[in-house]
């Protein structure tokens, strides 16, 4: 059986995003409408800026102690945020997430972003598979320093 590509393992197929000039409130509250865990930061027509997610919520808002109320998300987003292709498979999207410490990922093919993939969206199988090939890229790192 053919391994899904991480297109295919996304909940929505429609793009949640917002302006750079929203506020965090209005970011929390389309987070929260949309039961997603991340909002693209883009400009029109299609410019991908950034991403916020729920961990910058609460270590670069919350932990800070800024407004939600005055602050822009331009100031708290993730910028230019690593983007993966469609048809990338979902258990070296995972490995990729594992090896950068994130949790979402834009897909974007040329300038058209097409959604966000969540660690969320994999299967158990596929999580196993990229845990190993995450384990023997950091044994294949140690052995050639």
């Amino acid at each position: 059986m053919a391994e899904r590509t991480v297109f295919q393992s996304i909940s929505r197929k429609h793009v949640i995003s917002l302006g750079p000039q929203a506020t965090v409130r209005e970011a929390a509250g389309v987070m929260t409408r949309a039961n997603c865990g991340s909002v693209l930061i883009m400009e029109p027509p299609d410019k991908l800026l950034g991403i916020l997610t729920e961990r910058d919520l609460m270590t670069r808002v919350l932990a800070r102690g800024l407004d939600p109320d005055h602050t822009a998300i331009r100031a708290v987003m993730t910028p230019n945020p690593i983007c993966v292709p469609p048809e990338m498979p979902v258990s070296d999207a995972v490995c990729l997430m594992l090896e950068r410490g994130f949790r979402h990922l834009p897909l974007v093919r040329g300038k058209l972003v097409l959604g966000v993939f969540s660690v969320r969206d994999a299967l158990p199988r596929e999580l196993g598979v990229a845990w190993s090939q995450a384990e023997f890229n950091e044994q294949l790192n140690d052995v050639l320093g």
